[in-house]
């Protein structure tokens, strides 16, 4: 199984909130997608933040000076 991306968890949450908005799916299936939505949500947050990261070492890096966090 390929590993996902940021752009494909994106995607999938927001076919999971058209899916929840639409009201159409049984109770169980409704919470299954909603897990799946929390999953991916951790996923994308894990990702931006190890992006932001490593923005924050090639700024410090590239620029030769301290970076606050709040430049960020």
């Amino acid at each position: 199984m390929p590993k996902k991306t940021f752009e494909q968890a994106i995607k999938r949450l927001e076919e999971i909130v058209a899916e929840l908005e639409e009201g159409n799916l049984p109770l169980e299936e409704s919470l299954k997608i909603y897990e799946e939505g929390v999953e991916l949500t951790r996923f994308c947050s894990i990702k931006l933040n190890e992006t932001e990261d490593k923005i924050k070492t090639l700024v410090k890096t590239g620029a030769d000076f301290k970076l606050k966090s709040a430049d960020i």
